[in-house]
């Protein structure tokens, strides 16, 4: 079975996607959470941002993610102001050091069950367009994007051959000896969360694997997707 994905890369010089357990320093993601990536491709079909979720379940979307430049981290500080007496003097303020991706790029692999919304994203990102600027998880981390095309994607079961992997693998897909770490790699695994409910809070978390120098990951599995025209292999978040 096959089904059209639509593929495009993000990138910006700065990015940051909170992990929920950080308050006064804030720590990032190494990668774009399926929540964020949603989000982003919310913001560019238009979609508010208390409704979009309900169009990008795990039943509806397919959402792969990639990383296209090395993962680099970098601190820096900011001073937050408290607006509650002036929104033009400054009374009180209190410096933290925030934790920022840097350079960043993913790839992102895109299908939806809705033809209307898989179209409309597709013509944005023919156009080079969205209806809401896009950023990096943060309002000011402006992200700019590079469409790569619509391909398809074929489902590939029962194949237990080691193939090499163009997106992040979530570890519940894969059994002890199902990854071959090669030597002068780097291999991390996160906890990120892949879907919210109503009320915006999250209701599922999964364990990823990624390379941090985004290089591909050699890996067996029962089932994944393979994008013909660019032959890469991927799974889905």
């Amino acid at each position: 079975m096959a089904d059209k994905y639509l593929v495009f890369d993000i990138s910006a010089s700065y990015g940051h996607f909170k992990k929920p357990y950080t308050t006064t320093s804030p720590l990032t993601y190494s990668i774009p959470t399926r929540t964020a990536v949603a989000g982003i491709i919310a913001a560019m079909l238009g979609f508010g941002k208390d409704e979009y979720h309900k169009y990008f379940t795990k039943d509806q979307a397919q959402i792969g993610i990639g990383i296209k430049s090395p993962v680099k981290k970098v601190r820096i500080s900011e001073n937050l102001i408290n607006t509650k007496k002036s929104m033009t003097k400054i009374y009180e303020r209190t410096q933290i050091k925030i934790e920022f991706l840097k350079d960043a790029c993913y790839r992102i692999y895109f299908s939806h069950k809705d033809d209307q919304i898989y179209n409309r994203l597709k013509s944005l990102l023919e156009d080079h367009s969205t209806v809401y600027t896009i950023s990096m998880g943060l309002s000011e981390n402006l992200a700019n994007y590079t469409y790569t095309g619509e391909f398809e994607g074929r489902e590939v079961n029962g194949n237990k051959e080691f193939v090499e992997f163009s997106s992040i693998l979530p570890l519940d897909m894969l059994k002890k000896g199902d990854v071959d770490y090669e030597d002068e790699r780097e291999y991390f695994t996160e906890t990120i969360p892949v879907e919210m409910d109503a009320d915006r809070k999250v209701k599922e978390y999964r364990e990823v694997l990624f390379e941090r120098n985004s290089n591909k990951i050699k890996a067996r599995t029962d089932s994944y997707i393979k994008i013909e025209g660019i032959n890469e292999n991927i799974m889905i978040i």
